[in-house]
């Protein structure tokens, strides 16, 4: 609950930075983490139907951000890639939004922070086995 109450607060300060949405600055983070990703897969890990992808990826094209083109082995897979305006955006969104953390973690005590250091990689090893879990499971 605590997890999802500070990234709701953290996307409420930073989204529409860059024009962008929610949901299309969580694809660009995607595609800009991976440089290219096939649009089947990218759906399968935003968690949308393959028309609201696109209509997604059609104005993130449109902005400059990514593009879209064939894969070189198999040309009925289409895949996305980031641009160098998209690396630029997706840069400067992150630091606004690891700005708003550090502005709020200065505010803790020590004890605090160093609760939240320790437990950081239990979290990193929860994020990932949700998202494999989520792979495998299709979802």
């Amino acid at each position: 609950m605590a997890l999802g109450r500070i990234a709701r607060r953290v996307d409420r300060r930073t989204t529409g930075a860059g024009g962008l949405t929610r949901s299309q600055f969580s694809i660009l983070a995607t595609v800009a983490r991976r440089e290219t990703v096939g649009v089947r897969e990218l759906a399968e890990i935003e968690g949308l139907n393959p028309t609201m992808l696109s209509r997604m990826l059609g104005k993130l094209e449109d902005a400059g951000l990514l593009t879209r083109s064939p894969d070189p082995d198999d040309k009925r897979v289409v895949r996305a890639h980031i641009t160098e305006a998209g690396a630029r955006t997706f840069a400067d969104l992150r630091r606004m939004r690891t700005a708003v953390f550090t502005e709020h973690l200065a505010e803790l005590s020590p004890d605090r922070l160093h609760a939240l250091h320790d437990a950081l990689p239990a979290l990193e090893a929860l994020a990932e086995q949700m998202c494999r879990r989520s792979a495998e499971e299709g979802r």
